[in-house]
């Protein structure tokens, strides 16, 4: 939430979300500059992004959980271009929605734009080129994406928390640390794996869309290889 961070910490996400952005937007010149046609795929992706992580959902611990949607743009262009979607996502909402903040939007980003589609980028480099079910492979990125930028997020609410009760000559410990982050995790945990399961199936959903009406730029992207998105359509 806005004035959630010292500024100082909001200064040190921004200090790790900053270079990631940078290669994001290299890496994005460099995709359009290559083909054109990748920017309808990058305006679906962006648009499920601002979509899906704005419906706040309420929980049963009396906070809020939402889907992040990063990890369709996360398989279909990578990690560091995801990092730029979900910053203009972040930036829009924080503006618009008072969905974040202005002075917690390094953090934001680095949870749901980097840490999280990186994790999920992981899995789907890992299992890409094997016999794996491609929609097996898309459903278990999407739900380690957005797992893994929950698991962020309680790090860095914990840090947050430890930083605004004790000053900053008092030495935090590690099992504080610990403690924080737990409290913060099993918070979310309740409401995020069954959102991040349902996340995977809705993202499956669509990529099946694309395989059935757009296979043609997965192939030429590289997303996946020809012959597994054919095998796809097949079952689709």
């Amino acid at each position: 939430m806005e004035g959630f961070f010292r500024l100082d910490w909001a200064a040190f996400w921004w200090f790790i979300a900053l270079p990631c952005l940078a290669v994001g937007v290299y890496q994005l010149k460099k995709v359009l500059k290559a083909d054109r046609e990748a920017l309808p795929l990058l305006g679906v992706t962006g648009g499920f992004v601002f979509i899906l992580s704005s419906l706040k959902l309420p929980s049963v611990t009396g906070s809020c959980s939402h889907p992040t949607g990063t990890g369709l743009p996360a398989i279909c262009f990578g990690p560091w271009i995801t990092s730029v979607i979900a910053a203009i996502v972040l930036l829009f909402q924080a503006l618009f929605l008072a969905h974040g903040g202005l002075s917690t939007l390094g953090a934001n980003i680095v949870s749901m734009g980097i840490a999280g589609p990186l994790a999920g980028w992981g899995i789907y480099r890992l299992l890409r080129d094997t016999p794996i079910n491609l929609y097996i492979t898309v459903f278990l990125s999407v739900a380690i994406t957005d797992l893994v930028t929950y698991v962020i997020t309680s790090l860095q609410l914990a840090l947050a928390s430890i930083q605004l009760i004790l000053p900053t000559t008092v030495p935090v410990s590690m099992a504080e640390v610990v403690t924080y982050f737990l409290v913060y995790l099993g918070i979310f945990v309740i409401t995020q794996v069954p959102i991040a399961i349902l996340e995977a199936i809705i993202l499956v959903l669509v990529f099946k869309y694309i395989v059935q009406l757009r296979p043609g730029i997965l192939i030429r992207l590289k997303i996946f290889p020809e012959e597994k998105i054919m095998t796809a359509r097949s079952d689709a």
